[in-house]
């Protein structure tokens, strides 16, 4: 069967929703799409096809609206281990800021979702694209490798066109959706997830918002709120040393600069630790941060300009809603996906979320007993 899933597809329950003490305050949705003006898209691969099992698919997040996506958003971006590829860092690092979509796949798809990205954006400004601006698509990898055909780079330029052009607000589809398809996390199935919290200053109150495509960890290593679920979860292991990454882009509507932005996504990886991950030598642990604000209009950008930042002192609780939301969207990746049968019929199981619930729920000393 082949899906093909969009962010305002139907949400499959959640971290919250089974009564897991999530620490932090979160958006309406909580979600990246929280963020005024961002815009999540999946295409979902999952068939068997011509003798092949295909168990991947693409995900795409747009900063602005289509129309607008020539106007910078001042960005960062932060490798905590490079064994993976997010591209269009360089310019990121050099200049603070970047253009277009942001997409995510599967290790041996991401160049066809380069090359379709560039295309979406010469069809969208064909009197810029090519004459005077030049195309360089933030697109990152995971690995499927275990349940997918990945070899066989199923993923094509329509598939990268379809997630970019379906791209909405609203709820976002988690779990087995998008890049997020065939991707695995602490040895369960996992793929796509996203949170997000608002942060309250003197300034006012801004959203800050993460999706995630969770494909790494060990079961040991496995830290729900705190407590040591996976030591307790010991059946159905896949492997003995860790195989996978993840990839998480954080969108915020605070008013920032790039080095701001940077500080915030280094953030990240303090996020992905609370899960219980070391960030393992085969895992590219690869993150980037952008902010819709200051606005500076399309590209070209003027010969001077001036933005609006928050100040040191409000830096603080940024930090703390990007570990949180990032903690937080692994967690509704793992409890959003299903279990599936892939590549040389390997099955990679969900999450048990009630022996979820019951150990995190007693570890904090709360009622078990009554579900919520």
């Amino acid at each position: 069967m082949m899906g093909l899933m969009h962010a305002h597809s139907p949400v499959a329950r959640r971290a919250r929703e089974l009564g897991l003490p999530m620490p932090g305050t979160p958006g309406p949705l909580n979600a990246i799409t929280d963020v005024p003006g961002v815009r999540v898209g999946h295409v979902t691969l999952n068939e068997d096809r011509d003798g092949k099992t295909v168990r991947t698919g693409v995900t795409a997040i747009l900063p602005r609206a289509p129309e607008d996506l020539l106007h910078p958003v001042w960005a960062g971006a932060f490798s905590m281990n490079g064994n993976g590829e997010l591209t269009g860092c360089h310019w990121i690092d050099e200049s603070g800021w970047m253009t277009g979509p942001i997409t995510i796949t599967n290790t041996c798809s991401l160049g066809i979702a380069h090359h379709a990205t560039a295309r979406w954006l010469a069809r969208q400004f064909p009197e810029k694209i090519g004459e005077t601006i030049w195309p360089l698509p933030v697109v990152g990898e995971t690995f499927d490798g275990w349940l997918n055909d990945i070899a066989g780079q199923h993923v094509t330029e329509t598939d990268v066109l379809t997630a970019i052009d379906t791209a909405s607000g609203g709820a976002v589809a988690e779990g087995c959706v998008g890049g997020g398809t065939g991707m695995i996390a602490y040895e369960f199935k996992a793929g796509s997830g996203t949170s997000s919290r608002q942060v309250t200053t003197g300034d006012g109150t801004y959203t800050l918002g993460v999706i995630v495509q969770a494909n790494h960890g060990l079961r040991p290593w496995l830290t729900v709120c705190g407590a040591p679920v996976g030591v307790g979860m010991t059946g159905d292991r896949l492997w003995a040393s860790e195989r996978g990454s993840i990839i998480v882009v954080l969108a915020t509507d605070a008013p920032f600069g790039p080095t701001e932005m940077r500080r915030i996504a280094k953030r990240i990886s303090i996020g992905i630790g609370r899960g219980g991950t070391p960030s393992g030598d085969s895992s590219g642990d690869i993150f980037v941060a952008f902010t819709t604000a200051n606005d500076p209009g399309e590209v070209p950008l003027p010969t001077s300009m001036s933005i609006k930042t928050l100040g040191n002192s409000c830096m603080d609780a940024f930090f703390t809603a990007a570990v949180e939301a990032t903690d937080e969207a692994i967690v509704n990746a793992l409890v959003a996906a299903q279990t599936m049968t892939g590549k040389h019929g390997r099955t990679v199981h969900a999450i048990d979320t009630e022996q979820l619930r019951h150990t995190v729920r007693r570890f904090h000393g709360l009622d078990t007993k009554d579900r919520p």
